[in-house]
């Protein structure tokens, strides 16, 4: 199949069609109210009249709602992609809860994550560092104060605000080379886990808006959580690097060196991209800015992997990469005296167009890419880097919810082409899910049925009558629906994953 020709002047591109494009897009531009959700053919699905503008992410959780930043009125600190409070909107659009996290000592900016065990939220923060406490730490050349990441975890407190939970600091976990009087002195290159202080200037970064000696030190734009794990990875624009640390400490062990899953508190778990910034030999192959870190979903291909935008990965051109993390339980494996494994990336998409700064991407159960590339547009390929969808709208991030997501089923009340108007069917026992192909159904109170599986772009791949023992080994790994019915309608529709 040939590439389709894009055509700028259109809304919405018309490509030729491989693998379709299967589900929603939800976005909302940069300082601006309205949250929209779009269909395949471009049209909204669902909008949402927010009473504050958008700073960075929205995300739609499991129930329908959606949980987006938005910038605070009065923030005392300001910088890029401002934020300053948190909201969810209930699928009326009207304000379920809020949090407000603003003031002359931090303010929330830029991206967000939902952890879906507990309906909290993660944000992005900033905190300003007195110089004092630069020098005290270690930091060579502190003129005056920097503002440095840190993230906190919201979750509401059944009054129509929030409450935090739970804290990670960076300060917390540094180390530094410059001075032995001072804090955190020690050899960089012996403690990865750890943050050289001084690493940004070394890497050639500087301070982000808003400029200057108070300016944004570190520019983390990215977060994503896995919960499996437990585990938070985000990104750090001036580090041109990624970092992973434990969730599943306390806040009072994340201040610290050990406690948690793994047993090492709050310290970096694995850091990808640059390996000079803890002095390690090693290819750089984060040039430049870095954003959008993800896990790649269960039930899809390369599952646990990481992939994030790399602005600048290929000769100066985005890329969208992805690596497999040396993971050993919850910890990730490292030799002393090198740089963390891998090498390079496992896989990479070179972006159709370029982009400096924010951007998102995502990996899809038929093993597509979507990408949003910030103010330009947003596009979807196969896996032969044939575009199969595109939309000529431009905000600085965007997310791709699959049909089956339970987010889409409880907010638009259908299921994506399997002819269904309502979700209102019987759950069935389907084990064992995942599986290497053998299936057995338990539940069905019917006579007389027909059992069909249908793949990510609704084709029937197998169907029989009658039968609650299923041989699936012929298809391809991946996620699938099975949808149970006779001539009197749908009576049972589950998911699926085949991992042979």
């Amino acid at each position: 199949m040939k590439k389709a020709i894009l055509i700028f002047n259109l809304f919405l591109v018309s490509v030729t069609w491989g693998q379709s494009f299967d589900g929603y897009v939800l976005y909302n531009k940069q300082n601006q109210n309205t949250t929209y959700l779009i269909d395949k053919d471009g049209n909204a699905a669902k909008t949402w009249s927010c009473n504050t503008s958008a700073n960075y992410a929205v995300l739609l959780k499991e129930d329908g709602n959606i949980v987006r930043g938005g910038v605070y009125g009065s923030n005392q600190l300001n910088g890029a992609a401002i934020g300053g409070v948190v909201q969810e909107y209930d699928t009326n659009g009207d304000v379920v809860w809020e949090f407000i996290y603003s003031n002359s000592d931090h303010v929330s900016h830029h991206d967000i994550a939902l952890n879906p065990t507990n309906n909290s939220v993660f944000l992005i923060a900033w905190e300003v560092i007195s110089q004092a406490d630069l020098i005290q730490a270690g930091y060579d050349g502190a003129t005056s104060e920097k503002w440095a990441p840190h993230f906190v975890e919201v979750e509401p407190d059944g009054s129509g605000g929030g409450q935090i939970i739970w804290e990670w600091h960076i300060m917390d976990h540094m180390i530094q080379d410059f001075d032995a009087s001072k804090d955190n002195y020690g050899v960089i290159a012996d403690h990865p886990e750890l943050i050289d202080i001084n690493q940004i200037a070394a890497s050639g970064g500087g301070p982000g808006p808003p400029g200057g000696a108070n300016g944004d030190w570190f520019h983390c734009n990215g977060i994503d959580y896995n919960p499996t794990l437990d585990q938070i990875v985000f990104t750090s624009r001036h580090s041109s690097e990624f970092y992973i640390i434990d969730h599943s400490t306390t806040t009072a062990q994340a201040a610290t060196h050990t406690g948690g899953n793994t047993t090492k508190g709050g310290d970096i778990l694995f850091r990808w991209g640059n390996p000079s910034n803890y002095d390690a030999p090693g290819a750089q192959i984060v040039p430049a800015a870095v954003h959008d870190p993800r896990w790649i979903k269960a039930g899809r291909p390369n599952a646990g992997y990481i992939q994030f935008f790399n602005n600048e990965g290929n000769n100066g051109s985005s890329t969208v990469d992805m690596i497999n993390p040396p993971l050993i339980g919850y910890n990730y494996d490292w030799i002393s005296g090198t740089s963390y494994a891998p090498t390079t990336y496992a896989s990479r998409h070179n972006c159709l167009d370029n982009a400096s700064g924010q951007s998102a991407s995502d990996r899809m159960s038929n093993g597509n890419i979507f990408v949003a590339v910030s103010h330009e547009y947003m596009y979807e390929v196969d896996a032969n880097d044939n575009v199969v969808w595109q939309y000529n709208a431009d905000p600085a991030k965007a997310f791709r919810y699959e049909c089956a997501y339970d987010g889409i089923q409880n907010l638009l009340g259908n299921i994506c082409g399997l002819g269904v108007d309502e979700n209102k069917t019987t759950e069935l026992s389907v084990y064992p899910n995942p599986s290497n192909g053998e299936i057995t159904l338990d539940g069905i109170t019917l006579n007389d049925y027909t059992v069909n599986v249908i793949d990510m772009q609704g084709n029937i791949v197998y169907s029989v009558n009658n039968k609650t023992k299923l041989d699936l080994s012929i298809l391809a790994n991946g996620l699938y629906f099975l949808k149970v019915f006779n001539e009197n309608g749908v009576f049972a529709i589950n998911q699926i994953s085949l991992n042979k």
